[in-house]
Order: C-alpha cells, then sequence, then structure tokens
C-alpha cells in the first residue's frame, strides 16, 4: 500500500530496456505510489529506432535525456542513469525513486538509494532478474499493469464490473497462501487478527514483487476473501484479517 502522505518521486527509465508502449500505463501505475517531481528517460536519442519514442514522450511529459552510445555492445545509458540517480539523491528533495528497467545492473543503485533512507519502486518486465527484484522496496511487472489496464478499459466498454475471476483459491499457490498466513501470524494481535493494510506492507517487504494482481484480484483484500482460510473483519473504514487455522 502506498503512504498515507504523497511521496515526492524521481522517475528515472532505461529506455533500452523499458517497453515504450505500455509508458502510459507505467505511468498511471507510479501515479499510485506519489507525485512523480523528476521524469527523465535514458538512451541515445540519435538512433534510428528511437523516434518512436518522440510522440509517447510529448503525451507522458517525460523528458529525455541524451546518452550516445561511445562503444558498440556497451550499455552507457545505465551508467547515465546511475550517476543522475545519486545527483538527484544528494542535490533534490525527493522522497523515493522509481526505476523502470528489466536490467540487472540497477541493483546496486536500487540497494543504494534505500541505504539513504528513500524508497525504491522497480518497474520491469517477468524477465527482470531476481537479484534487481529483492533490492526494490517493492516491484511491479509491467505485463500485470498492461493487464490491468485492458481489464479497466473492458469494464468500462461493457458499462459494468466484474471480479476478475472467479471465487475460490484454487488458482492462488499454496506457498502463495502460506506466506500470507505466516505474514499475519507476525503482525496477529492476541485474538489473531491483523490489519490488512499491515498485512500488505509486510508482504511487499518479504516479497517485493507480491501484488495481488498477479494472481487475478485487483485488491489484496479480494484476494484474501477468496481465500477459505482467512476471515475478514472491518472496523469503521479499516479491515482487518484473521487465519482461521491459526486458532
Amino acid at each position: 500500500m502506498p503512504e498515507s502522505y504523497e511521496l515526492r518521486l524521481a522517475v528515472l527509465i532505461d529506455a533500452d530496456n523499458a517497453p515504450r508502449t505500455a509508458m502510459k500505463e507505467i505511468m498511471e501505475e507510479i501515479a499510485v505510489y506519489g507525485t512523480p517531481t523528476i521524469k527523465r528517460i535514458y538512451g541515445d536519442w540519435t538512433a534510428p529506432n528511437m523516434n518512436s519514442w518522440k510522440p509517447i514522450l510529448l503525451e507522458t511529459a517525460i523528458t529525455p535525456i541524451q546518452q550516445y552510445a561511445y562503444t558498440t555492445g556497451k550499455n552507457s545509458t545505465d551508467s547515465a542513469m546511475i550517476i543522475d540517480a545519486m545527483d538527484i539523491l544528494y542535490t533534490t528533495d525527493v522522497d523515493g525513486f522509481v526505476l523502470v528497467s528489466s536490467d540487472s545492473d540497477f541493483t546496486r543503485l536500487a540497494t543504494r538509494l534505500r541505504e539513504a533512507g528513500k524508497k525504491v519502486y522497480g518497474m520491469g518486465e517477468k524477465k527482470t532478474p531476481q537479484p534487481f527484484i529483492a533490492s526494490c522496496d517493492k516491484f511491479i511487472y509491467i505485463e500485470i499493469i498492461r493487464e490491468s489496464a485492458k481489464e479497466e478499459a473492458a469494464e468500462r466498454k461493457a458499462q459494468k464490473k466484474a471480479p476478475p475471476q472467479q471465487s475460490g483459491s484454487s488458482s492462488i499457490p499454496k506457498k502463495t497462501i502460506k506466506l500470507i498466513a505466516l505474514s499475519l501470524q507476525d503482525i496477529a494481535d492476541d485474538e489473531g487478527f491483523g490489519a490488512l493494510a499491515a498485512l500488505g506492507n509486510l508482504l511487499s517487504k518479504k516479497q517485493p514483487d507480491f501484488d495481488s494482481r498477479n494472481y487475478g484480484y485487483s485488491k489484496l483484500s479480494s484476494m484474501v476473501q477468496a481465500i477459505d482460510r482467512f476471515e475478514i473483519r472491518k472496523d469503521g473504514s479499516a479491515l482487518f484479517v484473521r487465519d482461521k487455522l491459526a486458532r
């Protein structure tokens, strides 16, 4: 879950490892976690294959940063993005960073930014190496962002809302259910209840790429409710969860 206040975010995008066709959806997803006060994308914009980026950057108001490919086969974009991130860290008042890439070269950068007390959100495709995913506070798969956008568009077109998948926990892996149960045990009170918001935060800390949308549910509350093992109780506007098997 995003913080209760608006995080000021620096969005840094690796044009060599970010899908241009999903950029609008990516920026909409970033807005869930905070306000992107800096939006930059790095690449060699003199290359002919980069021409199709222009209308996308105009639409999303992202600033292109030129980085020449000095040597064939070497990714100089990574170095430019890393240097810029460190400059922003020390000279600009931001609360966190969004690193959009599927490249493991940014693993150390994400770790360093977190060491400095900044929130780090990673966004990349499912091919992203695990070390980069683990180095972020939260990692969101671009395929999931795309799929969510398609579902929302279909719902608007049909002018109705439908649950993302049939009820029941048959499609949720047992190891995921166990992860939820163990995390709930860590935060539960004497009655066995734990706040859903706290559960979501803990799940992201334990597994940065945890996202209910990975399992077809738009919200964590819907996902937990679909698992027979858990009981949900509402107290005002807050939701609390209990593991029935823990008692």
